[in-house]
């Protein structure tokens, strides 16, 4: 009994190597919400599908993974996901914040978003960042947007979600002054959801999306960040982009101007 419980501990203790183990499967779990477009979303077929979505299976084929299982999770688990081993990556809009690389480690970027304010059509009073004081302002909980706003919209009351939709809906009937979200995902619910809301003032910040993955796993990064850098040099990114964003975004070149902030 007490060779097998050491033997139990030594094995749970030992940090597998994720990417032999999901190469000799043939399957990679990779994470997301299924409910931020364009990102990651649940097509007319109830299967996952968005930008993030190609990229993860792009990735997975290059690095020698023959499938990609989604697993739906929210945004504010995905870092104890990655520490509990429910999933090998997470690829759904994450950015590689200074907390979240003390707990997991990330990929070379793929992806980047321009952060914007959004209110009510009818809103007159809010046009830029010093007209949130003293406002409600929604995001979704565990993203960098919530992070940013805690940093710098210390006059405002900040109001979590743990669905992206719903702040928008709580946003269109009043619960809700304003919303900081991405261009893309602020301006995707607007138009499917016919909502009333618009995109005021000017660019709040970049951040950038990456893959995440338990700490310890140097294969699966190397060979994760070669696929992706591989992939934003052959036009990959560039071309899923355009079909997921929007044809007029140069995804490698935002993604190279944000990495030049300092």
């Amino acid at each position: 009994m007490l060779f097998l419980v050491s033997a139990c501990h030594t094995a749970w203790s030992q940090p597998r190597d994720v990417l032999s183990t999901a190469r000799a499967a043939g399957v990679i779990r990779v994470a997301n919400t299924q409910a931020s477009p364009p990102w990651s979303l649940l097509d007319d077929r109830n299967q996952p599908a968005g930008y993030d979505v190609e990229v993860a299976k792009e990735v997975a084929r290059r690095i020698g993974v023959a499938r990609v299982e989604f697993v739906a999770d929210l945004f504010k688990n995905f870092v104890e996901g990655l520490k509990a081993g429910k999933y090998d990556l997470v690829m759904n809009d994450l950015t590689p914040t200074p907390e979240r690389m003390k707990q997991v480690d990330f990929a070379a970027p793929y992806g980047v978003e321009d952060f914007r304010i959004f209110v009510r059509a009818s809103n007159d009073d809010i046009r830029d960042r010093p007209d949130l004081r003293g406002k409600r302002v929604g995001v979704t909980a565990g993203t960098s947007n919530e992070s940013w706003s805690r940093e710098h919209l210390k006059q405002s009351e900040i109001v979590t979600y743990d669905n992206g939709g719903l702040v928008f809906n709580d946003l269109a009937i009043g619960r809700i002054d304003a919303v900081i979200s991405s261009h893309f995902g602020g301006t995707k619910y607007t138009v499917v959801n016919k909502l009333p809301i618009k995109e005021v003032g000017p660019l709040q910040t970049y951040q950038l999306s990456a893959p995440a993955m338990a700490k310890n796993q140097p294969a699966l990064r190397e060979a994760v960040s070669r696929a992706v850098n591989d992939m934003r040099a052959d036009g990959t990114i560039d071309r899923l982009s355009r079909r997921w964003v929007g044809v007029s975004y140069d995804m490698a070149a935002e993604i190279a101007n944000a990495q030049k902030e300092p």
